[in-house]
């Protein structure tokens, strides 16, 4: 469901003329959320049929465009052709203001550039055909004839409308091609540069997905017919046909598309730094290798759309609205699984030649009458009729409950719908007809569990059980059960402890992130952990994987994971089991089950509830975040955030980003703590698990004592606060379902606490956190004080905040750099002493490997590379630094030889926020040669000037100032050397000075000083 700033009835406009375009305003039309559809330019279909109608707007003019969707208050622009996406009509629009479907210009080169596409393809080793790009036709010539592969496919780089691709049957065939397209320019400058590749054999399949940049959600595979004729005889065309969904394609197959292809795709776009948003159309070969990409488009197919969208059974307006908001993985479209669409295009007699246009076209109410959706392309209204105007005219859309009967309605359709010369096929689905009339056996692996997939997951993970080996067990895997000697393993009178768990549904986050190889410490790290508390050793684990369609590289991740847990935790991975359950578990989703058996000697057994007394101390040791409880609070508080997985992690922890840190794995405490619960110093020890601190600790005490803890004695993580802020959660909200930082505690005497705590924080971070009371009838076991007044000191500050700061709330700096960072080196040191008022939580350069982001990342600070090379404009590059900025809470700016001059819009929204230094004494000496001029003029004294950025270039409020003599002899060299010490010295100055809150710059532009706080 959208949010309820959404549910507003929307006026839509859909950008395009075709088929796919009467087919998205058909879908769009059917939501209660949208008021009316317009088209721009549309055709007969979409002129006025109840809540669609046509514009006659220019799509081509941007600005103009903006303009028309404010003034007729357009709340969704969706764009069907690929023409307008390659423009920048998404990022045109978007800029303006205007809500726009579709991915951006550089995104759409996955398809408007084949070239591009191809050479992304290697990089991100996602199957393709063998290929090469030229720009010399000769050259392409030569290729082909001596490429090691059949060089036969030859494709214009640009967009041709579908039609820029020429698959040869011999060398000579595919030279006539490359002198066409490059000589000839038979599809114009979309053949400047050609690319000519591998012929791949095959079966040609059509998979699309909606995306939102990280999430995808595959749509049902269709097959388009690309030949005039029957038989796929004749010439190539925009397409005659397709059908939905492709019985080819098994679901062992799709999951592979999806996470091989599809999610990799998406995943290599936004490394890239180009996100993907909107519908991702990859055109696969089936070959005998495994399906290969023969190309991308990066829309809604035409004619695939026509038999997609019929299929749908969500609300495409929500759908879409999800994918923009980047919170596409709430509302993952449903599909009809228990139909089949059929549609069949008929075209112009002529086409793809020369053809007539405003031919009489009758039989509507006919097909309507036969329940057929007729979706309008090439057609227009003259004199009050419906005439054709294009070479693919229309086409006709069944649904039926399989796809020999849909076929059969369509063919009827197109029987009653007359226009003279209309050409179509009868034969579309001819290739999966023949395929479900194969006759064929039932196997295991029909029934969707692949026993040899199970064999390959076992041969290779048994290597890594075998690295868990220890006293005791020798962890094979293989066998029906497995073994453990106690008395090997040094036990005497032991007795044995057990614990099972899971991982809940941070599995979900892991899924969604594509992130598997920490989710098994999880799982062992909620066992093994458990099991600690009776003080017992972890000795052998046992793990259960449950999947509806085995991914063996995932499964291996996983239990990779498992195993390396095993041996943090000092026990054998000695067996497991795998359970592929098709029907169970969606494509790309599984479960976790984990079970550990430990040992403990009689006389060592915790809790010992019999020497608990009230003064005793409770000692907390640090969880590395949330670990594995309370994860279906946290999906629900990131979905109404204005964060999404993507985002850059709470608090700034360098590249990672939030879906990283709240995968962060649980910490296993065995190790560290096993030693120090046999000294016979700890009473009790509690983990903090599901029920959080509240109801984890009372598992471990007397029913008449309880414990207080004060939240301010250790250390919360950020993003307990950053939840506890956005969801709005109260004490008790907080401290019943998360550890807030507190992994497991321990209750030892007060006169021990001191050599324990010392004991622990050798290898872990730990505090003294509180002490056992006499519980009170009536009152809570856990009191925990002071929790709200620690998170909120650990709080982000607001990006807007004002007036002076304290030190215990710094003033959040980003530093801007282009090279060495010397400047910044200063300006670091600065903030490390004590009495600093800021804080530098983010370094951003325009160039990536310079010296300042090493030093940035040896210092622990967040670093960010925003090319400036990959963006059109200034103001474009200066709006990609600006979400960066927003995104890390930023207060405050500092330009450390950054080389970049700043766009009139950029400066205008952080006016009295920018910092830069200038080496001269302003106003004198302006611009970029500053120690030429001083020695040029003959002065005796110079220095540098710590200025708030202006429009104007070095015109801003002067802040401090340090002078510099000019020596008899200097040269810029030295000149430039002792200016570069005074700047070391001044910058820090002038940043702590407006960070304090001791000087802001006024409205007027002049300095505002805050007396109170300058000295």
């Amino acid at each position: 469901m959208l949010p309820a700033e959404k549910l507003m009835a929307d006026q839509v406009l859909v950008i395009g003329s075709g088929g796919r375009e009467h087919a998205l305003a058909w879908k769009l039309a059917q939501s209660s959320h949208v008021k009316r559809v317009l088209v721009a330019p549309g055709n007969a279909g979409t002129a006025d049929d109840e809540k669609i109608s046509n514009s006659a707007i220019s799509i081509s003019d941007h600005t103009a465009l903006a303009k028309y969707c404010k003034d007729q208050k357009i709340g969704l622009v969706v764009v069907g052709p690929e023409v307008p996406l390659a423009a920048g009509i998404v990022d045109d629009l978007t800029a303006a203001g205007v809500r726009c479907f579709g991915p951006t210009a550089k995104a759409a080169q996955l398809e408007s550039s084949k070239s591009f596409s191809k050479a992304f393809l290697d990089r991100h080793h996602i199957p393709t055909a063998r290929w090469k790009a030229f720009t010399n036709a000769e050259e392409a010539c030569k290729f082909i004839k001596s490429a090691e592969f059949p060089a036969l496919v030859v494709k214009a780089s640009g967009l041709a409308a579908g039609k820029g691709v020429i698959v040869a049957t011999n060398k000579g065939e595919a030279c006539k091609a490359v002198l066409e397209i490059m000589q000839d320019k038979t599809f114009g400058a979309a053949g400047e540069t050609v690319v000519v590749e591998e012929l791949l054999e095959g079966e040609e399949v059509s998979c699309l997905c909606f995306t939102d940049g990280v999430v995808i959600a595959p749509m049902p595979p269709a097959q388009d017919h690309k030949r005039l004729m029957d038989g796929d005889q004749g010439p190539n065309t925009g397409g005659m046909g397709a059908y939905a969904p492709a019985p080819q394609l098994s679901k062992d197959l799709l999951l592979k598309i999806r996470n091989g292809i599809l999610q990799k795709t998406i995943d290599g776009m936004r490394k890239e730094g180009i996100p993907y948003i909107g519908v991702l159309y990859a055109g696969l070969m089936l070959t005998k290798d495994g399906p290969k990409v023969l190309e991308f488009n990066c829309r809604f197919g035409d004619p695939e759309c026509q038999v997609i969208l019929p299929l749908l059974k969500s609300d495409l307006y929500e759908v879409i609205q999800a994918t923009i908001d980047r919170k596409l993985s709430s509302c993952i479209p449903v599909w009809f699984d228990d139909c089949a669409a059929v549609t069949v295009v008929m075209a112009s007699e002529g086409y793809p030649g020369s053809y007539g246009k405003g031919l009489e076209i009758s039989g509507f109410s006919q097909a309507k009458e036969l329940g057929l959706e007729v979706f309008h392309a090439g057609t227009a209204i003259k004199d009050g009729k419906v005439v054709t105007s294009g070479g693919r005219v229309l086409t006709v859309t069944a649904v039926k409950k399989d796809l020999l009967s849909a076929l059969e309605k369509a063919n009827e359709g197109v029987g009653v719908i007359q226009f003279k010369g209309a050409i179509y096929r009868k034969d579309i689905g001819y290739r999966a007809i023949a395929f479900l009339k194969q006759s064929r056996g039932l196997t295991y692996k029909d029934s969707g569990v692949d026993i040899a997939a199970g064999n390959t997951l076992v041969q290779k993970i048994k290597p890594l059980a075998a690295a868990t080996s220890r006293p005791g067990c020798n962890a094979e895997l293989g066998g029906f059960a497995g073994l453990f000697d106690l008395k090997e393993a040094g036990y005497k009178d032991p007795i044995l402890v057990s614990g099972t768990d899971g991982v809940g549904t941070k599995l979900k986050i892991a899924q969604l992130c594509n992130k598997h190889n920490t989710i098994g410490q999880d799982l062992v790290a909620m066992c093994v952990n458990d099991i600690l508390a009776q003080g017992a050793e972890p000795l052998f684990f046992l793990d259960y994987f449950a999947c509806g369609k085995l991914d063996v590289g995932m499964a291996q991740a996983i239990i990779a994971g498992i195993a390396e847990a095993c041996k943090l935790a000092g026990c054998a991975l000695l067996g497991g089991e795998t359970a592929e359950m098709p029907g169970m578990y969606p494509p790309g989703e599984y479960d976790l089950g984990g079970f550990a058996v430990g040992a403990v000697e009689r006389g060592q057994m915790l809790p010992q509830l019999d020497r608990i007394v009230e003064g005793d101390v409770v000692i907390g040791i640090a969880s590395s975040g949330i670990h594995s409880n309370g994860f279906s609070l946290v999906r629900k508080i990131v979905e109404k955030s204005p964060l999404d997985f993507s985002s850059p992690s709470v608090g700034g922890s360098g590249h990672q980003t939030l879906g990283e840190q709240l995968l962060t794995p649980t910490k296993i405490y065995s190790k560290i703590l096993l030693p120090i619960l046999r000294s016979g110093s700890v009473k009790a020890y509690a983990h903090i698990t599901g029920g959080g601190l509240l109801e984890n600790i009372p598992r471990v005490l007397p029913a008449s004592f309880g414990v207080v803890l004060d939240a301010l004695s250790w250390k919360i993580p950020d993003i307990f606060s950053w939840l506890q802020k956005e969801g709005n959660l109260s004490e008790e909200e907080m401290t019943r379902t998360f550890n807030c930082g507190i992994g497991a505690i321990l209750i030892v005497p007060k006169e021990l606490a001191g050599q324990v705590l010392k004991d622990i924080q050798r290898h872990e971070d730990a505090w003294l956190i509180g002490k056992v009371v006499r519980h009170q009838a009536g009152s809570a076991h856990v009191k925990v004080n002071n929790l709200l007044q620690a998170l909120q000191a650990k709080r982000l500050p607001s990006f807007h905040s004002q007036g002076s700061k304290s030190q215990a709330s710094k003033t959040r700096v980003a530093v801007l750099i282009s090279g060495t960072g010397t400047n910044l080196e200063a300006l670091m040191a600065s903030t490390k002493k004590p009495t600093s008022y800021a804080e530098i939580v983010l370094v951003i350069s325009n160039k990536a490997g310079v010296e300042g982001l090493k030093k940035a990342e040896r210092a622990g600070i967040p670093t960010k590379v925003i090319d400036h090379k990959l963006y059109g404009s200034r103001t474009e590059f200066d709006s990609a630094v600006d979400k960066v900025l927003e995104e890390f809470a930023t207060e405050l700016i500092c330009l450390a030889g950054f080389m970049r001059i700043l766009s009139g819009p950029f400066v205008r929204k952080w006016d009295g926020k920018i910092l830069n230094v200038h080496p001269s004494l302003l106003p004198s000496f302006k611009g970029s040669n500053a120690h030429r001029l001083v020695l040029e003029a003959g002065v005796r004294v110079t220095g540098c000037t710590v200025h708030f950025v202006a429009e104007e270039v070095d015109a801003g409020a002067i802040i401090f100032q340090e002078a510099v003599p000019v020596k008899i002899g200097d040269t810029e060299k030295t000149l430039s050397e002792r200016v570069k010490e005074a700047e070391h010295r001044a910058f820090p100055a002038a940043m702590q000075l407006v960070a304090s809150g001791a000087v802001r710059l006024g409205g007027d532009g002049k300095l505002c000083w805050n007396a109170e706080k300058h000295n």
